[in-house]
């Protein structure tokens, strides 16, 4: 008995001991002080709500800032560890109107002015030593750059990943909108969720100008951004506006080729390279670009593994570039290249000094045919050769039964990535039109644009592009694709409706890409008037834009010959 009683009392001491060894290593471990719901005032006299991590330490510490719609990180959020153990403030804040924040939730309306008087709020509390800077994905990419051209003076660095500056760019594309991306994350992140099934019959939800209407609670400013069709004041709120002079702190903007975003993460750094009115900020621009789509890092992307060089740590390369610019510790980061692009197909990455790269040679592939180029089933051609005197290609385009979007650059409504292409062009609606198999590896790095010479029946109607990589197993991959509605063709602030069957110039803008076509593969052009739901469908009417309560067929003539040359222009790189 005596033994049995020593060796429960001995396990219980040991099962104290146990508990308190394990408080003590949690009171070790937890490097910080946590307050919740700190509330900031902005300049209306609403309050955001804010998360803050501190260093046990009393003292005065760099700040971390993001800002998101989608809730603030918890108290055993793991970056906050890793930053006040390396002496860093950590602070995460609601949106205006979203978690614990005050005001009206009215995506982008107030992220400029929120977010500098939410810098100016963290550079002035006893615990911040007067230098902040920004991180975060996707709208914390966005708060960043929202308040970068009218920055506070304790803004040092930002780290946006897959970015944007202007809530209208994001909308529409070549006049059209981008329709599950933006009615799709509008409805999502209000909690208007869309059931199993059922997405394609939402977006197919006529007129678009009721569109926030369709759900249990309305979601008014889907309404809006329909009413808003070109960059007006509304979107200009919503935006840096182009003030890209007056950037004037580094910034590291990395993001994905198959990316909602891939085109401004790249543009806006070039911009501010060429405009910063703080000339030694230009430099201090950095990008790099994966293969990626919104989430970024991975290897395997849509339908294609890009291998293990596509892996990519952005915790580590952020750490680095606020490690350098807030607390001024040597971490390399001035070695960095301007650009660090993957060149998909070799699945290599590359260093680069510019955007678009200066040797990029602009070659011109004509589009050719016997007027059947319908389907992967015609006759369609591409090469460097320009035409003389070819027939014409014809389609019908019927919103009723769109293109479906397969792959590209998307996130709500639509797979994201590459994608096998052959079961689209399978369809009459969709002009084909592939190179040769190559004989030679050929570069493509930088942005691609398609001349298309086009005629409708209709007043008004929308020309799409895409660009595939062929493989030799004829699977086609899609790099990335674009789109023109018509009556935008000669500008968004010059809309002019078309005169049936009279020839047109569009000029499609297909975004960016970096890919090898490698040798034995083809270089392909998909051409059709829709790819639905990435983009809404054109009704074909001509009437003001959202009013529609019906599609309209229209037939499409494509023209190549020699007063109609229609050609890809390609940014081939010499190697």
């Amino acid at each position: 008995m005596r033994i049995q009683c020593f060796v429960r009392q001995r396990a219980a001491w040991l099962g104290v001991g146990l508990l308190l060894g394990s408080w003590l290593a949690l009171a070790a471990e937890s490097t910080f002080v946590f307050e919740a719901n700190v509330m900031v005032p902005m300049r209306d006299g609403v309050k955001l709500a804010a998360n803050v991590w501190r260093p046990k330490a009393e003292g005065r510490y760099p700040v971390v800032l993001l800002r998101s719609p989608y809730g603030k990180m918890d108290e055993n959020w793991g970056d906050a560890k890793r930053y006040t153990q390396a002496g860093y403030v950590m602070v995460t804040q609601d949106c205006r109107g979203r978690g614990q924040s005050e005001g009206v939730w009215d995506p982008f309306a107030y992220d400029v002015e929120d977010g500098f008087d939410t810098q100016e709020w963290v550079g002035q509390q006893p615990w911040c030593n007067g230098k902040i800077g920004t991180a975060g994905v996707s709208y914390f990419g966005w708060t960043q750059w929202a308040s970068a051209a009218k920055a506070s003076r304790h803004l040092k660095a930002m780290v946006p990943v897959v970015p944007f500056e202007n809530a209208y760019e994001v909308a529409y594309d070549g006049g059209a909108m981008q329709l599950s991306l933006l009615m799709g994350w509008g409805a999502n992140v209000v909690g208007a969720t869309v059931k199993p099934g059922q997405a394609t019959e939402v977006f197919r939800h006529l007129p678009l100008n009721t569109y926030g209407d369709q759900f249990e609670k309305k979601v008014g400013y889907l309404n809006d951004w329909v009413a808003h069709p070109t960059y007006d004041d509304y979107w200009k709120k919503r935006s840096i506006d182009h003030q890209y002079a007056e950037v004037t702190v580094p910034i590291l903007n990395i993001g994905g080729w198959y990316d909602i975003f891939s085109k401004p993460t790249l543009e806006m750094s070039a911009r501010v390279r060429a405009q910063s009115r703080a000339l030694e900020m230009r430099r201090n621009q950095v990008v790099v670009i994966g293969p990626w789509m919104h989430g970024v890092g991975v290897q395997k992307v849509g339908e294609l593994d890009f291998g293990a060089t596509a892996r990519f740590s952005t915790s580590d390369w952020q750490f680095k570039w606020l490690d350098f610019w807030l607390k001024g510790n040597e971490t390399g980061v001035q070695d960095w290249p301007a650009y660090r692009l993957f060149v998909m197909g070799e699945n290599q990455w590359r260093d680069e000094n510019e955007w678009p790269l200066k040797r990029t040679q602009y070659t011109a592939y004509y589009l050719h045919s016997g007027g059947k180029a319908n389907s992967l089933r015609g006759d369609g051609t591409l090469s460097t050769t320009a035409p003389k005197s070819e027939k014409a290609d014809a389609f019908t385009y019927d919103g009723n039964n769109p293109v479906p979007t397969t792959g590209g650059n998307n996130l709500i409504g639509a797979p994201a990535g590459p994608f096998d292409q052959t079961p689209v062009e399978q369809r009459d609606d969709v002009l084909v039109y592939s190179t040769a198999p190559l004989d030679a590896d050929v570069e493509v790095t930088g942005p691609v644009k398609l001349i298309l010479y086009a005629a409708s029946s209709a007043p008004d109607t929308d020309f799409t592009a895409k660009l595939v990589d062929v493989h030799p197993d004829g699977k086609a991959y899609n790099l990335c694709d674009g789109i023109i509605r018509a009556r935008y063709r000669c500008g968004l602030t010059q809309p002019a409706l078309l005169e049936p069957g009279k020839a047109e110039q569009f000029e499609i803008d297909l975004w960016v890409t970096s890919n090898l076509f490698k040798r034995g593969h083809c270089i392909r052009l998909e051409v059709s008037s829709s790819n639905f739901p990435r983009f809404d469908r054109n009704p074909n009417s001509g009437k003001p834009f959202g009013t529609d309560t019906e599609m309209l067929p229209a037939k499409q003539t494509i023209l190549h010959d020699q007063k109609h040359p229609s050609h890809l222009v390609l940014p081939v790189i010499p190697r």
